[in-house]
């Protein structure tokens, strides 16, 4: 059915802005259990508890433990809505959020001629649509795409420029490069910042490899960034009319690489090299940006 536009939300004052990440609200949580019971259903003895069984016994596996929870009795559907609501770790709830929603991802897909007796009421593109929107009235910084859940640092840029670019990298058959992509925003949810810069150049000289192969231009496997973008430029990848402008889109996409060789991609030395978050953010931004750039330019170049 959507979501509701309800006076109480309109009238809120007390809406904030800037993203958590570390706060899950309970209604957050509550609201994630009914996507799962229109999405999935519960019905007993259907194929619906055969998926939460599924569910449960790999996050158990995952986490060491033989139950979830110790309530629900021989549920894993309860058991599943036990650990949501009082799990304290949020990189736990966000595990059984983003391998539910692959579950309705993929599988609940392949099951439609089974809805009506799982008791599935929900498409699973509305329950993702969904569960967004939910994220985003929470104000909680991550969303689910493409079955990994992603931390959001600004709503902007992510719905202009880091969704759009995974959405080419899909659609254009970049694999290698949207692999690494994702890889990229799964290592900065985690907190591996380093291993985030370094998984968003791969992407981005993945995608420069890729049109260079497409387009069947030479270039040597062993290139740098900055050499793979002087070959996409020397073959005309940007309109020629645009030349005045090409010193500074270089630049800016040679950015990423100086990024990385300055924090990530030597050895640290004699001290441990921090890498300040916004500059993690920016990376994966810039990446994004430049992602949808080229791929855009390789499409109007075919």
């Amino acid at each position: 059915m959507g979501i509701l536009d309800i006076f109480s939300k309109r009238n809120r004052k007390d809406m904030d802005p800037i993203f958590k990440y570390d706060d899950f609200p309970k209604e957050f949580r509550v609201q994630v259990i009914h996507i799962w019971s229109d999405a999935i259903g519960a019905e007993p003895y259907s194929e619906s508890m055969r998926l939460w069984a599924q569910i449960h016994k790999l996050l158990c596996k995952e986490y060491g433990v033989f139950e979830l929870s110790d309530r629900g009795g021989d549920n894993p559907f309860i058991k599943c809505q036990y650990f949501i609501l009082n799990e304290l770790k949020i990189e736990r709830v966000l595990d059984i959020i983003e391998l539910t929603f692959r579950v309705i991802d993929v599988a609940i897909r392949e099951l439609e001629y089974k809805w009506r007796e799982m008791g599935v009421v929900q498409t699973p593109d509305d329950a993702i649509l969904e569960l967004n929107q939910r994220f985003r009235e929470h104000g909680l910084g991550y969303q689910y795409v493409k079955g990994n859940i992603v931390r959001v640092d600004s709503d902007y840029i992510y719905r202009e420029a880091v969704e759009p670019a995974i959405q080419r990298l899909f659609d254009e058959g970049f694999e290698g490069a949207s692999d690494e992509f994702m890889k990229a925003h799964e290592h900065f949810r985690k907190g591996n910042d380093k291993e985030a810069i370094i998984e968003a150049m791969k992407a981005f000289e993945s995608v420069m490899k890729t049109i260079l192969v497409r387009k069947k231009w030479s270039y040597d496997g062993r290139d740098t960034a900055s050499k793979l973008i002087n070959a996409l430029f020397e073959n005309g990848i940007v309109d020629k009319s645009l030349q005045t402008h090409l010193t500074s889109l270089k630049t800016t996409l040679e950015g990423l690489s100086t990024i990385r060789n300055r924090t990530s991609g030597h050895g640290q030395g004699e001290k441990k090299k921090e890498v300040p978050r916004h500059l993690v953010a920016y990376a994966l931004h810039l990446c994004a940006t430049n992602i949808l750039f080229l791929i855009d330019c390789y499409k109007a170049s075919k």
